[in-house]
């Protein structure tokens, strides 16, 4: 048996290791059945349940799910829609989220993959400061794939955007409200100055 502050009492009967722990207000939990003679110990078993409930409730605060996000694009794309859909990868990416970009091949474009592999070998390259090619494109029937992954960790890359702003801002925003000039001009005044 083990006393309420961690010292070895000893083999004790199960009445007397009962009333030990009723005279300090404490429960008698069993820890070890198994040993010969079973190991129990004096402690508060509410209070013990509660903190092994708030680590395990901690661990999953500090765990973090990877997402693959998915982006679509055909050879064929043009040049604004191909800045849209840089773009929306480079939001997910810089949230920490890895993701995929699918290439769809239709009817003669199939007979064309290398096209389709520039395009996705030109994204690649302007991402280049943010990310990292984790698999290269490879064709898969009518579709070539390619998976991109952030430099930044998922829970970095949360603390990164959660940070707040410096006090220098806030200040200069909040002068700006109380005489209605828009924000962005008192910021660029704030640093012509």
């Amino acid at each position: 048996m083990i006393g309420y502050t961690g010292e070895q009492v000893g083999i004790v009967d199960i009445d007397t290791a009962l009333r030990m722990a009723d005279e300090v207000g404490l429960d008698l939990v069993e820890i070890s059945p198994d040993a010969q003679p079973p190991v129990c110990k004096v402690m508060d078993y509410g209070k013990y349940k509660y903190e092994a409930a708030q680590k395990a409730r901690e661990a999953r605060a500090n765990q973090t799910h990877i997402v693959v996000k998915e982006v679509r694009i055909r050879p064929k794309i043009e040049p604004h829609d191909y800045q849209t859909k840089k773009n929306q990868i480079e939001k997910f990416l810089k949230t920490g989220d890895k993701c995929k970009v699918t290439m769809q091949f239709r009817g003669r474009e199939q007979a064309r993959p290398e096209i389709g592999y520039r395009i996705l070998m030109k994204l690649a390259e302007e991402l280049v400061e943010i990310a990292v090619i984790e698999f290269a494109p490879k064709q898969e029937g009518r579709n070539m794939t390619m998976v991109l992954a952030p430099l930044v960790k998922k829970g970095q890359a949360a603390k990164a955007v959660k940070a707040p702003k410096s006090p220098k801002a806030e200040v200069v925003k909040e002068t700006a409200k109380q005489v209605e000039v828009p924000a962005e001009v008192a910021v660029a005044s704030e640093a012509a100055e």
